[in-house]
């Protein structure tokens, strides 16, 4: 069963350095395993990773415990195992890896995999978001907007929209933006800071922020002193 939940594409993305290192600086055991199955997982070799990943999270590798989960859930690497990827998912969640917090939060905000339960989708948002996590910042404001998993507030959203869009978010950014353009909500009203915002969103190749990037430029130019 596939799905676009995640892949392990995007985990690989992440540190593959975790963990403390020996005295000796030299790299764990787990380390040099996950580091071997994200080799082989690169190289299309998809049955041996899936095994170095198994091994590795059953060491506790969080890295290894995430890939093999996503592995297991997209079946990739040998037959999907719902059951078993949902409980290594839960387990490199738990270990505290940010990540595996928001990707376990999105299946029950999707559905996917489980029963739909937005309040426990925002638990595990607010987790991975409480460390930094930008998708799961980039989640919880969207809930709070919305009023899905935990009562509407768009303060909160507002200071979640920001928090992902000092994250490099391209999408809180241009919310960012439209809330300092319209400004209410606890929020200043502040042409500069919406126009700085919508920038930084069109400079990642956002068309509509663009737009909004040179209509205040030009609404801000009509005010300047002649």
């Amino acid at each position: 069963m596939k799905t676009a939940m995640a892949s392990v594409a995007a985990a690989l993305s992440l540190s593959i350095s975790g963990g403390a290192a020996h005295a000796d600086n030299a790299p764990r055991p787990t380390d040099i395993a996950t580091q071997n199955a994200v080799a082989d997982y690169n190289a299309g070799n998809l049955v041996a990773a899936r095994s170095e990943f198994r091994r590795a999270a059953q060491r506790g590798s969080r890295l290894a415990e995430f890939n093999y989960a996503m592995m297991l859930l997209n079946g990739e690497g040998g037959p999907a195992d719902v059951s078993e990827g949902k409980k290594w998912l839960r387990r490199a969640a738990d270990a505290n890896m940010t990540h595996a917090q928001y990707v376990y939060g999105k299946m029950y905000d999707d559905g996917q995999f489980v029963e739909k339960d937005p309040a426990e989708a925002h638990r595990w948002f607010l987790r991975a978001a409480n460390q930094g996590h930008v998708q799961a910042e980039l989640a919880l404001a969207n809930q709070f907007l919305d009023g899905r998993g935990t009562a509407r507030d768009n303060e909160q959203a507002f200071n979640w929209y920001k928090k992902a869009a000092e994250g490099g978010d391209m999408t809180a950014q241009y919310v960012a933006g439209s809330f300092y353009e319209r400004g209410g909500d606890g929020v200043e009203r502040n042409l500069n800071v919406a126009r700085a915002y919508y920038a930084a969103a069109a400079a990642q190749g956002d068309p509509a922020a663009k737009l909004k990037y040179l209509q205040l430029s030009a609404e801000l130019g009509q005010r300047k002193p002649q």
